[in-house]
């Protein structure tokens, strides 16, 4: 299943320039407002380590990792909602994505304008949330009075109708539905039936400077401003730098900024988490594979990730966990020491699941 993050923000916050890390591509950046016309995507490898060392053990030809789609979203600006810039043809575009990455400025730099004309991270998350709000009450406004008529002709059930003014009441106070939605009785699948913007989670990536990345109370305030929602520290340029460097050079010079591993890493698994994903693994001579299922996915619904007929004619699925499989060295060992099993259908998937379907069509 593919997995889309939309990444949004007002114009000069870096955007580009962070998906051009992602990436490895030359994508457009400029210092002035819509550098970015069409949508650019790219499809980034979630890293894992696990597939390395799967590999090794199965004597896997290639390694396929699961992957992220990320799309570069030209930049909002007030007024995006009611057309304004480029607005109307964007605000589609994120429509169509599983989740909102939005990049907030918190860099000085006198050469690169701010459109607003000052550095201020909650001005712009303030300027992102409410364009995706007032179009998100624009829907409703279409919405509702239609879904009044189908309500009264039994075309459309009542609970429909109570989520669209539930989740109306919520929008009405400048709150988006990720945020604010459950915990005021908004039934979150049905709101994301009705196609509605902000329902989608929302990850924040701060554009530091390099200072700024040692600086841990900027970065717990930063953080607990948007928070429930992840958040992800890095310098866009400096991610930049890692892509044409060795990994041990690039693991040294994100040492000295106090990180383990590149802000590009965290904003690809926080994705992950974000949305309730999580991966499978298969392995043998060919290939050793990644594959992406919700969390809670039963054994037959992960193997129609690979084909329908595996789950159509699903029978039952041999499991291993990764670390018993590490641990043991190979599968033969694995099964001498009583580490693999049989599961049926009602098997729900466990993240890191060495897994062999068997089925019958």
């Amino acid at each position: 299943m593919a997995l889309t993050i939309g990444i949004v923000g007002l114009p000069n916050v870096g955007k580009s320039t962070l998906f051009n890390a992602l990436t490895k591509n030359q994508v457009l950046a400029a210092n002035y407002p819509f550098a970015t016309i069409e949508p650019n995507i790219g499809v980034v490898p979630l890293p894992d380590e696990r597939l390395d060392r799967l590999a090794k053990v199965f004597g896997s030809e290639r390694i396929v990792p699961a992957t992220v789609s990320f799309v570069d979203i030209a930049g909002l600006v007030r007024g995006a909602s009611e057309g304004e810039g480029l607005g109307n043809k964007f605000l589609a575009n994120i429509r169509e994505s599983d989740a909102i990455c939005q990049v907030v400025r918190a860099f000085q730099d006198d050469d690169v304008v701010h459109v607003d004309g000052k550095v201020d991270p909650a001005g712009d998350i303030e300027t992102i949330e409410t364009e995706l709000v007032l179009a998100d009450l624009q829907t409703l406004e279409k919405a509702v009075p239609r879904l009044e008529k189908e309500v009264k002709g039994r075309k459309t059930d009542k609970g429909v109708l109570d989520t669209a003014l539930a989740a109306q009441r919520v929008l009405e106070e400048g709150r988006t539905l990720y945020a604010a939605g459950p915990a005021a009785g908004v039934d979150m699948e049905a709101a994301t039936g009705l196609g509605l913007l902000t329902t989608k989670p929302f990850i924040y990536v701060f554009n530091l400077d390099e200072d700024q990345l040692t600086d841990d109370a900027l970065k717990k305030q930063l953080a607990e401003s948007v928070a429930p929602a992840d958040a992800v520290f890095l310098n866009a340029k400096l991610e930049m730098d890692l892509m044409d460097m060795e990994p041990d050079e690039a693991l040294e010079m994100l040492q000295g900024f106090g990180a383990e591993e590149s802000g590009l890493n965290q904003l690809a698994r926080k994705g992950f988490h974000t949305l309730g994903l999580q991966t499978y693994l298969t392995a043998g001579p060919k290939e050793a594979r990644a594959w992406t299922i919700k969390q809670g996915w039963t054994a037959p619904q992960a193997a129609g990730v690979i084909h329908t007929d595996f789950q159509r004619g699903f029978i039952k699925a041999e499991i291993v966990s990764f670390e018993d499989l590490m641990e043991a060295g190979s599968m033969a060992a694995a099964k001498a020491a009583g580490k693999v099993r049989m599961e049926g259908k009602d098997y729900v998937m466990q993240d890191g699941d060495v897994v062999e379907f068997r089925f019958n069509v």
